[in-house]
């Protein structure tokens, strides 16, 4: 019996063929490297990689977790003359003043119902437009449009808003003279509370839906285009290819854009509605990040408007980690 039938009588597997080889000095060279490499720390090994990253890794240390250091004086009567160090600590008693002002009350109220009007309203925009754009065969003629449509996205609010102001205007604005033209009195749309958060709904998806539609018409283009030629051999029309095939491969990218835009409910920016504010329409209009700036650094409550601003991150967490749960459980699709 010769050395290959014992090692099958006896049950001991085959030996590689690496280990067959009689052990020559490239070999022995190649294995003492391999076995140096392994032992070599895998930072040090890979440093270059390790390099590229620090920059990017030092800026949010710096720039982002460095200064969540300063919430402390949320929990503080901070006093800027005494600094952190020196205020005293009063521990949630600005979280309670928080629920307990029925003016953050009224503007907690505002904030959400235009951030819900923004979602319900503005969400779908980008989607819808892109599904139209996508119907589109001229190419030049889709070109120019989304070219149109991309603009306002580069614009600054200070000019939307004075654009908005303008079309507006009671005596000079083209909405008042289409009325004047119908025969009705023109409207004082920016002075009339009933008119300011359509106002900021509709200006919002005029200045950003045709930027929106980018990241929508790039998952568009990734969508196989057998499955419409197997689609079109079945019968199936454009209505039907568009539920059956489009929507569903869309869905992956609207779900994980939806779960990113749940979490900035109570963030809803603070130019566009500051440029749209006015004392007439403060009942409806102002927002969180209003409020902060008039409270906060206009009135001098460093510590009360650091509360606000530290309760809407908390609230912002909290609506991401449990839409994404609810998204990952209903859907499968999630942002980690």
């Amino acid at each position: 019996m010769d050395v290959r039938e014992k090692r099958l009588a006896s049950g001991t597997p085959e030996p590689f063929a690496s280990e067959t080889l009689p052990a020559s000095a490239d070999n022995v060279t190649q294995r003492v490297g391999n076995a140096g490499s392994a032992r070599k720390p895998y930072v040090l090994k890979y440093w270059q990689i390790y390099t590229m990253v620090l920059p990017g890794v030092l800026y949010f240390i710096l720039f982002k977790y460095v200064p969540l250091t300063g919430i402390v004086i949320a929990f503080q009567d901070y006093n800027v003359f005494n600094g952190i160090t020196g205020s005293p600590f009063v521990g949630f008693k600005h979280f309670v003043n928080l629920f307990t002002y029925p003016e953050f009350l009224r503007v907690l109220k505002n904030t959400l119902l235009i951030s819900v009007y923004q979602i319900v309203f503005g969400f779908p925009a980008p989607i819808v437009l892109a599904l139209l754009m996508n119907e589109v065969r001229r190419m030049l003629f889709k070109r120019t449009v989304q070219t149109v449509l991309y603009l306002p996205h580069f614009l600054s609010w200070v000019i939307v808003g004075g654009l908005v102001i303008n079309f507006l205007s009671p005596s000079s604005g083209m909405v008042n003279d289409v009325l004047r033209w119908m025969g009705k009195e023109p409207v004082f749309f920016m002075q009339e509370p009933g008119y300011f958060r359509s106002i900021v709904v509709i200006s919002g998806i005029w200045k950003e839906v045709g930027w929106g539609t980018i990241i929508y018409l790039a998952a568009l283009a990734g969508i196989n285009p057998e499955l419409y030629e197997a689609a079109e051999v079945d019968g199936a029309g454009r209505m039907r290819q568009t539920f059956s095939i489009t929507l569903p491969s869309l869905l992956p990218t609207i779900m994980v854009l939806l779960l990113l835009r749940i979490g900035h409910i109570l963030d809803l920016g603070f130019e566009q509605v500051y440029m749209l504010l006015n004392p007439l329409v403060t009942s409806t209009g102002e927002i969180i990040d209003t409020y902060i700036y008039r409270i906060g650094l206009l009135g001098g409550q460093y510590s009360y408007t650091t509360a606000i601003g530290l309760f809407k991150s908390l609230v912002g967490v909290i609506l991401v980690v449990g839409a994404n749960q609810l998204s990952k459980k209903t859907t499968g699709n999630s942002i980690y």
